[in-house]
This record gives structure tokens, C-alpha cells and sequence, in this order.
């Protein structure tokens, strides 16, 4: 018995980087689960559907997100009442609305300011939760209407993300591709 805890120090002792190693890995994502679930990274590499461009550049600095820009917001929807795991994930989306802005739904299809914001669907893609689509209104000072690009893109069309507070936009990103 002493022989075999003997080897297996020793063992840990030669291969203390891996241990080291995976150690930090460990504290890195307890630290992204429990502290901030946002990467602050000066790259952004967009893997879903929701906007057209796979890289960008993400500006932490920027102030002030206007109508057009690209952003990458904190999460803070009503959606964290059915997954608390959303709550502060970082959201990449274009801001369609600002404050002063109508929002109008005709049939679950939505505009912004008349234009078509698209269609809210009645379910979720992935987990069958039923939506629905955000109530007409005019944008409140210090809110934005949040847009992705996808139909199946889970944007302020629905009540369940709903409009975004200004002080929830982590960043601006500007697109390379």
C-alpha cells in the first residue's frame, strides 16, 4: 500500500504542469460561470446564425450604441425566468430601435418605425417554449431594440427578450466578415 501511494506522488510530482494546467482551466470557468459569463476579448468569433458575420472587432470602450451598430449586450430578459443560465450571457445583435422609436405588430409580424422586423414565431426552435411577440410601444428613454439577422434569431421581437437598457450594451463590434 505505501509502495503504490509512493508511486502515484511521484507521479504527480512529474506531472505537476498538467495538474497546474488543468487547474486553471477549472478556475477560468468557475470564474466565467460565477463572476462575468462575458469572454473580454478584443476578437469576436460569431459561430450561430443570428448575424451575418462570423468575425468582428469588439470595442469595450465605446460609448453610446446608435441605430445600425453592432453590439454585444448582457442578457436580462424575462427569459431567465425558464433559463436561469441566460441571465448576463453575452448577446451579439444590431440595435433596430432607439428611445422615441414605434413598435407596431400586426399578426406576430413586427416594424420598427415601420419597417419589418420580422416575424415572431409561436415556439422556440430548440426547446418548444411558447412565444410571443412584444407588445406594441414607443422605445423608452435609455432602452434599444435588439435585431438579429436569422429567423430563428432570439431578438426583442419577443416578449421574452424584450427591449435591452442601454447599460446592459457591453460592447460595440465593429464586422470584418
Amino acid at each position: 500500500m505505501k509502495t503504490t501511494l509512493m508511486r502515484h506522488l511521484r507521479a504527480m510530482r512529474r506531472d505537476w504542469p498538467c495538474y497546474a494546467l488543468l487547474a486553471l482551466v477549472w478556475l477560468l470557468a468557475l470564474t466565467r460561470l460565477l463572476v462575468d459569463p462575458t469572454p473580454r476579448l478584443p476578437i469576436l468569433f460569431n459561430v450561430t446564425p443570428s448575424l451575418p458575420y462570423w468575425v468582428a472587432v469588439v470595442d469595450y470602450g465605446a460609448h453610446g450604441a446608435a441605430r445600425g451598430d453592432y453590439v454585444i449586450f448582457a442578457f436580462r430578459g424575462d427569459a431567465v425566468r425558464h433559463f436561469p443560465g441566460l441571465r448576463g450571457q453575452p448577446f451579439f445583435k444590431r440595435v433596430a430601435g432607439v428611445a422615441g422609436d414605434r413598435v407596431t405588430v400586426n399578426e406576430r409580424r413586427v416594424f420598427v418605425n415601420g419597417a419589418d422586423a420580422g416575424f415572431a414565431k409561436r415556439y422556440a426552435a430548440v426547446s418548444r417554449l411558447a412565444l410571443e411577440p412584444i407588445a406594441a410601444t414607443v422605445i423608452p428613454a435609455g432602452y434599444l431594440y435588439m435585431q438579429g439577422a436569422g429567423a430563428d434569431s432570439f431578438d426583442s421581437r419577443y416578449r421574452l427578450c424584450g427591449l435591452v437598457a442601454r447599460r446592459d450594451v457591453l460592447a460595440v463590434v465593429r464586422p470584418l466578415f
